[in-house]
């Protein structure tokens, strides 16, 4: 899941913000959470936690604490944080190096959307992140999912459960066998933890006492003989990342 965090004093600037985020990140497949602050102040009251985000969208002039000393802020603690500068004027370019800017949005554009677009694509390409479309035949009709959004596969019976994030958790159903899925997916980031669930390990919080949990407090059980080669999978996929 990718997370962003987006920093203005302004009200209507900071949901402009996200109703374009929501907008790009729907049409590209990408699981995200994001999260907004009025001000620099809030946001670094954060302290470790400034660590959970990918992206971090900030106005410049805000009154509290503004862009260019909250940026400073964050990358003490952080240099790995993509940082975008969001402002009305054009003028703090050397400032914005210092802090290691990847962008800067004027806000008030007219192509404001396509610029977020062509920024959010160029950190994804800086990162070498990928998005895997997979097409569904569902009982519910046909559709064209993200992996990146299906977070598990659950086997009832005949019938398998797949249980997506879009703007909602949505559930669609399929009558398959979870063999037939896992091979038809083919992505080395899904894991069988069980006979009756193929799980995709980048929505995995821990993996202890033949247990696994994601992060969304879910869990699912895993059996003994199958506990070490699930332990080494997941052991070598959080090393990958």
């Amino acid at each position: 899941m990718f997370s962003v965090a987006i920093c203005d004093d302004e009200p209507y600037f900071r949901e402009q913000m996200k109703e374009m985020l929501l907008q790009y990140m729907q049409d590209s497949g990408i699981y995200y959470k994001i999260d907004l602050f009025q001000s620099g102040t809030e946001l670094i009251k954060l302290g470790i936690e400034l660590n959970q985000y990918n992206i971090i969208f900030l106005d410049i002039n805000m009154d509290e604490m503004d862009g260019i000393l909250t940026a400073k802020k964050i990358r003490e603690q952080n240099s790995e944080i993509f940082l975008v500068f969001v402002t009305a004027f054009v003028n703090y370019s050397l400032e914005g190096y210092k802090v290691d800017a990847v962008r800067y949005l004027l806000k008030n554009n007219v192509n404001m959307q396509e610029s977020i677009a062509e920024c959010m694509d160029a950190i994804y390409k800086k990162i070498n992140y990928e998005v895997i479309w997979k097409e569904f035949v569902f009982n519910e009709g046909k559709k064209r999912i993200s992996l990146d959004c299906l977070l598990y596969i659950e086997s009832r019976l005949h019938k398998l459960e797949l249980h997506v994030m879009e703007d909602r958790m949505i559930t669609y159903t399929i009558y398959d066998t979870l063999n037939n899925m896992e091979n038809y997916i083919g992505s080395k980031k899904f894991i069988r933890l069980h006979q009756s669930f193929l799980v995709n390990m980048k929505y995995i919080k821990s993996v202890s006492q033949y247990e696994a949990v994601l992060h969304s407090g879910k869990s699912f059980p895993i059996p003994k003989a199958r506990y070490k080669k699930v332990w080494d999978t997941y052991l070598a996929y959080r090393g990958e990342m």
